[in-house]
């Protein structure tokens, strides 16, 4: 127990090993489970109550023990372990949602939540393997906000809309701007990787230097939130024709 939850691990992380198409296989196959049981999660029946309970204690259990984790071992610093990145933004922005079901955090946490937690997924900024907590606390948390994030978007289908896209794309647009302009350099640290790419291979590495990383930045977002957005509507006009 001392060494899996301990400071330091002899077994470091490989992309793309047994364990890790392991963990995203679970991942996608979640993913895929909550889609096809779309129906039932809007009913917001048994199910519905199980799983968004479930999913909030996770979560929940997830970000507590990581900075349990972080200050028992004096690691903890302001400028690497408050939840201030995309995805741990969109787990508390999703514990909310699970909790209120309110609008605002529902779409929130739907464009923020889902892409960036699934790339976090294939491209982790992780460096232990199974054998300790911190490989685990990273897929599982990654991957409950992922599939917080879409069962709360599946259970509330209408809150989503196109003018949404573009509140949430303005919101987003801000927070990165308090993020990049006063957060990272008061206190040194790299949120929202604005300050500089991550140290792992990741999707950011085709963006650019300069001006041009922040443009890109900027474009690639709007691009996904209105094409993640017009995928969901797919689904569910999809669906929809399927029972007529």
């Amino acid at each position: 127990m001392d060494e899996w939850f301990g400071a330091r691990s002899d077994y470091p992380f490989e992309l793309f090993s047994i364990s890790h198409l392991v963990v995203l296989a679970i991942a996608l196959t979640g993913f895929l489970s909550l889609i096809f049981l779309r129906n039932n999660l809007a009913a917001k029946d048994t199910l519905f109550q199980q799983v968004r309970w479930l999913l909030f204690l996770v979560l929940l259990i997830s970000e507590v023990s990581y900075q349990y984790w972080a200050i028992s071992h004096e690691y903890w610093s302001f400028n690497r372990y408050m939840p201030l990145h995309l995805c741990g933004v969109a787990s508390i922005t999703a514990m909310i949602g699970l909790v209120t079901l309110h609008p605002f955090w529902i779409r929130v946490s739907f464009f923020i939540g889902i892409v960036p937690a699934a790339l976090a997924l294939v491209t982790p900024d992780m460096p232990y393997d199974y054998q300790h907590y911190r490989f685990w606390k990273f897929f599982v948390h990654h991957t409950a906000i992922a599939w917080a994030c879409l069962f709360l978007a599946l259970a509330m289908p209408s809150v989503l809309t196109w003018r949404s896209v573009f509140s949430v794309y303005g919101i987003l647009l801000v927070y990165a701007a308090f993020i990049g302009f006063w957060v990272n350099p008061q206190t040194g640290s790299n949120y929202l990787y604005l300050s500089q790419r991550p140290s792992t291979v990741s999707p950011l590495d085709f963006f650019g230097d300069g001006i041009w990383y922040y443009i890109n930045l900027c474009l690639a977002a709007l691009v996904l939130f209105a094409g993640q957005y017009a995928v969901f509507r797919m689904l569910f006009k999809s669906a929809d024709n399927e029972e007529n």
